[in-house]
Formats: structure tokens, sequence, C-alpha cells
């Protein structure tokens, strides 16, 4: 079995590094899934920004993304992670796959680790769906042939004590309700407002299984992370997920996939300077509730 995730030791300029040997890191982390960079010198936000540059690849802004999450920009391309409570658990999944659009891939860079806790969880989603496959065929069937779809009810205003805070205003980049309904239906989602101005939004079916293109499938969706997680004074997880033609998917469809999934996993604990890259169509990652300060940087990869 691969390392996973895979350590690159180095030391000096990150950015450097990346540039000068950006096919290898590909086909390494093509390989494992998901490389942390320790060692280097990576003092700051802005050392992380010029290291992401360095890798040369566009990036995945998160004005122009439909994230549920909280998160604050430190660049144009660097941003806070999910600023949900230290003792909120973010389960694990792949960024963005409730939505239509959604990063290849995903860079973290730790600035300040956590006095206690704070990992990040990663799990290859391809190893998921073979041991799932075996074990649970026919859910697995029929995510394949039916899609996913999600709802989440969005605030008025952002609210940063929920994993799913983040404003339908600022999620849909609009200001009225005229334009929020607009860019919803040119998604394809169905809506409802609620007495509190908040916004109820559901996806159509979105792909639960991806095709890697190199004979591999992975478990590609937000399922686990929706049904663990997606609770709040909206939200219910009971009500986030069905399957593609609206049947509910039940605690019974889910367990499975939960078992295999918290099996699988490998907990990236954080130190200082610690820049991680992962394959957003293979990992899922999530992140471990902690205590004390905790700073970690995101920036994505279209």
């Amino acid at each position: 079995m691969t390392d996973f995730p895979a350590i690159i030791a180095g030391g000096g300029d990150l950015a450097a590094f990346l540039k000068a040997n950006k096919s290898a890191v590909d086909a390494a982390l093509d390989d494992a899934g998901a490389l942390l960079f320790r060692g280097f010198d990576v003092p700051n936000a802005h050392a992380f920004d010029a290291a992401v540059e360095g890798y040369g690849e566009p990036g995945f802004t998160y004005e122009d993304s439909l994230s549920n999450a909280v998160r604050t920009n430190v660049t144009p391309r660097v941003f806070t992670a999910n600023e949900a409570p230290p003792s909120t658990e973010i389960f694990l999944h792949h960024e963005m796959a409730q939505t239509p659009l959604y990063p290849s891939k995903l860079f973290f860079y730790c600035e300040i680790a956590a006095e206690k806790g704070g990992a990040t969880p990663l799990c290859r989603s391809d190893w998921v769906l073979e041991r799932l496959a075996k074990d649970a065929p026919d859910f697995v069937a029929r995510v394949e042939a039916e899609g996913v779809r999600y709802t989440n009810v969005m605030p008025g205003s952002d609210d940063a004590g929920s994993g799913q805070g983040r404003s339908w205003r600022s999620t849909l980049s609009v200001v009225d309700k005229g334009a929020a309904e607009a860019r919803l239906k040119g998604l394809g989602y169905s809506w409802e407002w609620q007495d509190d101005e908040s916004l109820r939004a559901t996806t159509p079916a979105l792909p639960a299984i991806r095709n890697l293109g190199d004979g591999r499938k992975a478990f590609f969706n937000q399922l686990i992370a929706a049904f663990r997680g997606w609770a709040d004074s909206r939200n219910d997880p009971n009500r986030a997920i069905t399957f593609g033609n609206g049947t509910p998917i039940l605690a019974e469809d889910m367990a499975p996939a939960i078992a295999i999934a918290d099996e699988l996993t490998a907990d990236l604990a954080w130190q200082a300077g610690d820049v991680a890259l992962v394959d957003n169509f293979l990992v899922m990652h999530g992140r471990r509730p902690f205590e004390g300060r905790r700073r970690v940087l995101a920036s994505l990869v279209a």
C-alpha cells in the first residue's frame, strides 16, 4: 500500500522547490493522493502564497466558489480554512463536491499548530469505494446511477458559529433575492425562502462516483460530511442528502461508508510550517476538534 500521506522532507524555499520539481511532485501526488512538505522555509501566509504560485497552476478563488463555509481571504489566493468553532468536527468530504463547481487540488498551510488536537484527517476515496462496492454493492450501484442531491439552508448573513454558515449573498455572489433566484436557476437548483430570510436550496442530481480516468474510481461526494456534520440552527443532517430521485439517504445506507472511511483515515498532525497538497478528486479531508489557537490556511487549484 502506498505511504499515505507521502512526506517530502526538505529545506529552503518551497516555492523554488515546487517550480523546479513540478513534474516529480505531480507524479508523487498521483501515486499517493496527498503530499506533506515538511522542513521547508514557509514562515507566513505570503511565503505560502509564493509556494502556491511557484506550483504554477491557476487558482480557484473562494469568492467564485459555492462553498458553504465562512472563510476570510488573507491574500487573493490564500484564505482561512473553515472558521467553525474549535469544538466542531468537520467530517470527511471532497472540497465543494456538494456543488457543481469544485477545485482539482487543495493546498493547506499550518501557520500555528493547535496545542491539542486539530489534525486534518485524510482518506483515499478510491480505497473506500473498492471496499464499499463489496460491502454495499446496491448502495454503490444506486448512487452511481442516480447521483445524489444536497439540501442546505443558508443564512442571510454569515454565521461564523457554523461550519455551514456562509450567507446566500456571499455563496451566490449576489446582493438581493432576485439575483439569488436567477443564479440558482442557472445552476439547476430548486429553492425555498424561509421566514427568517434564510434560503433553503437543493442541488440538481450530482455525481457521487468519479471516474479518475486511469481505471480507478473514487467515492467523490460530500455524503459523509453532510450526514454526520451538517447540523446547526437551520440545518438537519437527516434532511441534507437524498438519492437522485429525491428518496432520503438513511443511516443504514450511510453506515458502511462511514465505517470504512473511518478505518482507512490517516490523521495529519500539523507542525508549524507544514504545507500539504491534496488531490481533491482522490482524497477526502476534514478537521479534528482542537484546543488552543490554530491557524491553517488554504489555497485551491482550479
